[in-house]
């Protein structure tokens, strides 16, 4: 008899811990940012970009390499005349402070490079917060469809005992039973929606996110903006418009450079060079050193082609006129983002007016009259398919508030979200 209560227990216990183990380790949004920031192998990738960029400007600053030459003639073969041994050093001297130039010009691609960065992030993070809440939605939608699956399935139950009993007919009793397998299948397929959203994390995060489950609150998607204010801080703070801006600085530098290749630089050389004496006995000579000193100025007739300065313009010309259409495309985009954000607010005040309640209250009111004989099973059926419409038109407009939300401040250039 004790073995028996001792295996009944552990029997629960393995029980309980089985199921613990199915389920689910939960994922907050902060912790799933978090992941973004780290394992998002598209960000690591674009971040070596940073540190190229900021090697380049090492290259930028190196001096011309000096040159060596050496040399060994014979002065006259068979002629006894003797030999000549030289060595020399050259380097070029480069004027118009072109190293200067090309410095800046790699600061300043290094510094735009920095900022394509940070705007990848920025719509990075915010792609990440709207897969996210889509996770959120499909989740409440399947639940919702769960609760009315369980909802019509007890109704069943209670007309299969009902019908046993002589109160309800037949085609009642099957009636019910029929809805409620029709509104299983809806739960299968809102389950499996609900997994492929929770799946198509992973995309961000690298791996993992099939496993977890996601916990957030939709209601925590409500600010306050003046449409004015947003315009004028996205126009400040948007890293796509500082980096359009800093590309016109590049662009500028560029012109800077193009202007200081166009200066002459000065070789210069110094050698030095021995002649081994000549035995030769019509012109004999000793042995004699001497030093080199010399000077190489190119002629640069490719200067009356000013091609490459003349596109180094135009590209500054063409960055200036990018900046002006991406701060008119930013006043639109935030203008569109705020009055779809207006409109889901003012949606979700039909809502809390009494939308929710009044239907439940209906259902229930026609489900008790139901029980007692005085309403049919279409009645039943109607306020419960009117429920579950509203519920699910609440959970998607509250998703849908929620991802207006985010795309008006990923729009502004403002990130505060957290839920």
């Amino acid at each position: 008899m004790k073995s028996t209560v001792v295996l009944i227990i552990l029997f629960f216990f393995s029980s309980g811990f089985f199921l613990q183990a199915q389920e689910k380790a939960a994922l907050s949004f902060t912790e799933f940012l978090n992941e973004v920031k780290e394992k998002n192998l598209d960000y690591t990738a674009r971040k070596y970009s940073i540190s190229m960029a900021e090697a380049s400007i090492l290259s930028a600053g190196i001096f011309p390499d000096p040159q060596l030459e050496t040399e060994v003639s014979d002065n006259g073969i068979s002629k006894s005349m003797g030999y000549t041994i030289g060595t020399s050093i050259s380097w070029t001297l480069e004027l118009g402070q072109k190293r200067k130039a090309r410095i800046e010009t790699a600061k300043n691609e290094a510094e735009f490079t920095r900022l394509q960065v940070q705007d990848f992030l920025r719509n990075l993070v915010a792609d990440a917060t709207i897969g996210y809440v889509e996770g959120l939605k499909a989740k409440a939608l399947a639940e919702v469809q769960r609760d009315s699956y369980l909802h019509m399935l007890k109704l069943a139950q209670s007309d299969s005992i009902r019908y046993r009993l002589g109160d309800i007919s037949l085609v009642t009793s099957k009636q019910s039973k029929l809805e409620a397998a029709s509104l299983r299948n809806e739960m299968y397929a809102s389950e499996s929606n609900s997994q492929q959203a929770v799946s198509a994390l992973t995309v961000f995060i690298g791996s993992g996110a099939s496993e977890k489950e996601l916990q957030g609150n939709l209601h925590a998607f409500n600010r306050e903006f003046g449409i004015d204010d947003l315009i004028e801080y996205a126009l400040n703070s948007r890293t796509d418009l500082l980096a359009s801006r800093q590309n016109i600085e590049t662009a500028a530098s560029w012109v800077r450079l193009e202007k200081a290749n166009r200066i002459i630089d000065v070789g210069i050389s110094l050698g030095a060079q021995h002649n081994t004496a000549a035995t030769n006995e019509i012109a004999p000579s000793p042995a004699a050193n001497a030093i080199k000193l010399g000077a190489s100025i190119p002629l640069k007739f490719s200067n009356r082609r000013n091609a490459d300065l003349k596109i180094a313009e135009m590209g500054r010309l063409q960055a200036e006129t990018e900046y002006r259409q991406t701060e008119n495309i930013i006043r639109t985009e935030v203008m569109q983002a705020y009055q779809q954000y207006q409109a889901t607010q003012k949606q979700l005040k039909q809502f809390d007016n009494g939308m929710l309640s009044d239907a439940k209250s209906i259902l229930d009111g026609i489900s008790y009259s139901y029980r007692r004989g005085e309403s049919s099973i279409l009645e039943v059926l109607n306020a419960q398919r009117t429920y579950n419409d509203i519920r699910l038109d609440y959970f998607r407009i509250l998703a849908d508030n929620a991802l207006f939300l985010i795309e008006l401040e990923r729009k502004a250039g403002i990130w505060d979200i957290d839920f």
